[in-house]
């Protein structure tokens, strides 16, 4: 999926974005979770449309969630259903920019974070799986599944 518009681009995080990165270096605290990375609410369409991806997001390679239409739903991490009930925005990002923060021993990718990483594909070496407005999206379709 293309975007267009003002979004930052993949290669090149936004300064408000930038400076995400440096809270996570820091101490990024799991009750508070991450503020927005472009400032700006993300459309829960294309993140739904991410997170079904088998594609861009690979979600459903680990979670389940309220999705009949998809076949072969993952069982390794938690359900997505009722997500945006128990995590707030903020957690949410948090997970999804770099879930290291919260367990070092996880196996979801870091979608944002791109230093200190290993064992990362050259195609993607210094580049984040998503893109700022892209975690955004995320982040507001997964705030949708209340029950």
């Amino acid at each position: 999926m293309r975007r267009t518009g003002s979004a930052p681009s993949r290669r090149m995080p936004s300064v408000r974005a930038a400076l995400i990165l440096l809270l996570l270096a820091g101490a990024a605290r799991a009750e508070e979770g991450l503020p927005s990375l472009t400032g700006e609410s993300g459309d829960p369409d294309r993140g739904r449309a991410i997170v079904l991806s088998r594609q861009r997001g690979l979600c459903l390679l680990c979670h389940a969630g309220p999705f009949p239409e998809e076949r072969f739903q993952g069982d390794l991490g938690p359900s997505l259903a009722g997500v945006g009930a128990r995590l707030s925005e903020g957690q949410l990002r948090l997970r999804l920019v770099d879930g290291r923060r919260l367990n070092p021993e996880t196996i979801m990718p870091s979608y944002y974070r791109t230093e200190g990483l290993v064992r990362v594909g050259p195609a993607w070496q210094g580049r984040p799986i998503l893109a700022a407005g892209e975690i955004e999206d995320v982040v507001a379709f997964l705030l949708t599944l209340r029950d």
